[in-house]
């Protein structure tokens, strides 16, 4: 998991305001019940957490992994949370050409004070993989 210190916080506590969250089971390939070899899940993560190094949003936009999302026929899967902002849960991302993509768009996300996402707006693949738009909760 990445580092969460000096990161932008909800008021008063010190839960990240911003979130992308991204399953790390995606396009898991299984023998007899047991993983084999690394997943595409996996080494999506790898490549956002290099990219992330150098990103500016590094400290206010924390990656968390998760151990699966439920959307297993739309590996990769990925999601950007925020507080009081509308959650996406993007799906069908390629592994090797999204990680770039999907740090992009989690910067517009961030800029965005309703998390509001265009599809004009979004890199190119996540024009396609919208999964889910969720309304925040009430304050």
């Amino acid at each position: 998991m990445t580092a969460t210190t000096n990161m932008s916080t909800t008021k008063g506590t010190n839960i990240p305001s911003h979130t992308l969250f991204v399953c790390k089971t995606c396009a898991t390939t299984w023998q007899d019940g047991k993983r084999i070899g690394e997943s595409g899940g996996q080494k999506l993560l790898q490549q956002l957490q290099n990219l992330s190094q150098d990103w500016h949003l590094k400290n206010d936009f924390p990656i968390q992994e998760v151990e699966c999302m439920s959307a297993c026929n739309h590996s990769c899967v990925v999601a950007f949370a925020g507080t009081g902002k509308l959650t996406y849960l993007f799906g069908d991302l390629p592994i090797d050409n999204s990680a770039s993509a999907i740090l992009e768009c989690a910067s517009q996300y961030y800029a965005k004070p309703d998390g509001l996402l265009p599809w004009s707006e979004r890199p190119e693949p996540l024009k396609k993989g919208i999964l889910a738009k969720i309304p925040p909760l009430p304050s």
